[in-house]
């Protein structure tokens, strides 16, 4: 049986109070389902199998080019941050993986394997790291890596990719997720075709290293750190790269990575058509790729991407099997706070997805009528399926409502008594 880091009487006097008042509201959303042609059971049962994986340096606080402000409790290492995700785990019972980093969580794979397997958690994509440089490291990134002009460079950059990949083996992962910084600030700086080039000569090799059962997803973002040119910048040169490299490649779509009013979800349905659409990494933006909690600033826009994605998954093709992992930044928040009400975002906006009349709305947009076409779906986004989320939780043993028990329990301050404080610093510009 995998430990508990939060005790099971806390989640149990957390549940009691609020467990009469769920009931009635789940009743009683249950009958207006109805009069709809929806079973409730039916979302909450599909809503209690959906996952999606935790990154673990978002349980850190994150920061700004400006500065960071250290939290109480801050994990010291990766087994602090698998003790973390066992928290958000236990309380939502909607993660029951987490997404590695190298080499910032490098570690003995069998010692990790084990710290994670004592809390029931499974390892989601490994994520590798040339866009900044590590301690001890023989080359540097600043002016790229796996499209660097230098051959050295590059050749780091391809043998860490598949150190990744080794580590990810020992740990039972499936995938390799590669995102580069690699591009220019000024005109002129590189040559655009040929940085491309040697990236996807890179990136072959790494393709060649995959076991025969894993995937590769490459990830797109339009600026930063690079101002002026990104190697890869948007999902048409990330569907050139899984083209280019084969069968296991795919393209990872970042919600943050895109320019402000981009339509992401017909991005989405764009990659779910041709077969290249890898996976995600949820967050919420407001002026650039800001990694905000999922959901707190454009929320419909989460529920558009979650109607292309269900309406694939109930047509039943085959292989339809997205990758889903929060990708988030925590600056002014308790991290474990944020990332446990973003997986519930997450499962908000598939719950909401799996309400729409799929009958009513290809019949509206056969016919034409825009109107009705819009407001069958914001008949299913307007549905509060609150009850149904608590209800799914509730039934595989997390909280009713997980931030109200998690501070019941204290978590925050006993960590903070057990990890020293982290000091305060300033960011590289200031």
């Amino acid at each position: 049986m995998s430990e508990l880091i939060i005790s099971a009487d806390v989640i149990e006097k957390s549940n009691a109070a609020r467990k009469a008042g769920l009931e009635r509201d789940y009743a009683s959303l249950g009958e207006r389902l109805e009069r709809r042609g929806i079973a409730i059971d039916f979302i909450r049962a599909k809503v209690e199998k959906f996952a999606v994986a935790i990154p673990s340096w978002g349980v850190g606080t994150g920061g700004t080019r400006f500065a960071r402000f250290p939290g109480a409790g801050e994990p010291r290492d990766i087994f602090d941050k698998i003790e973390d995700c066992a928290v958000i785990s236990q309380l939502t019972r909607a993660t029951p993986t987490v997404s590695l980093h190298i080499p910032w969580d490098k570690a003995d794979p069998n010692r990790l394997k084990q710290a994670a397997s004592r809390f029931g958690l499974g390892f989601d994509a490994m994520n590798s790291n040339t866009f900044s440089d590590a301690r001890d490291q023989k080359l540097s990134y600043k002016f790229g890596s796996l499209s660097h002009a230098d051959a050295g460079t590059r050749r780091q950059a391809v043998e860490h990719n598949l150190e990744c990949i080794e580590i990810g083996r020992t740990l039972g992962s499936k995938a390799l997720t590669v995102w580069i910084g690699d591009g220019s600030n000024f005109p002129g700086q590189v040559n655009f075709a040929k940085a491309f080039e040697r990236y996807l000569e890179a990136m072959r090799e790494v393709y060649a290293g995959l076991p025969a059962d894993w995937k590769l997803f490459t990830e797109h973002k339009m600026y930063e750190p690079a101002f002026y040119s990104t190697v890869v910048q948007d999902w048409g040169t990330n569907y050139l790269i899984a083209k280019e490299l084969g069968d296991k490649a795919f393209c990872l779509v970042d919600l943050g990575h895109h320019a402000p009013n981009v339509n992401i979800e017909m991005i989405v349905s764009r990659l779910i058509q041709f077969k290249k659409l890898g996976g995600f990494h949820f967050n919420d933006s407001k002026y650039g790729d800001d990694d905000l909690d999922a959901g707190s600033i454009d929320p419909y826009r989460l529920f558009l991407v979650f109607n292309e994605l269900v309406d694939v998954e109930l047509s039943g093709v085959e292989g339809f099997d997205p990758a889903h992992m929060l990708d988030q930044s925590h600056n002014v928040t308790d991290p474990i706070e944020s990332l446990m009400l973003s997986a519930v975002e997450v499962q908000r906006a598939y719950a909401q997805a799996l309400l729409v009349d799929r009958k009513a709305l290809e019949g509206f947009q056969d016919g034409n009528d825009a109107l009705m076409a819009t407001q069958t779906l914001k008949a299913a986004y307007r549905t509060d399926v609150e009850p149904i989320l608590a209800m799914a939780r509730l039934n595989t043993g997390g909280a009713v409502d997980p931030v109200a028990a998690y501070r019941e329990a204290g978590y925050r301050a006993k960590v903070a008594a057990e990890r020293p404080a982290v000091a305060g610093g300033s960011g590289g510009i200031v």
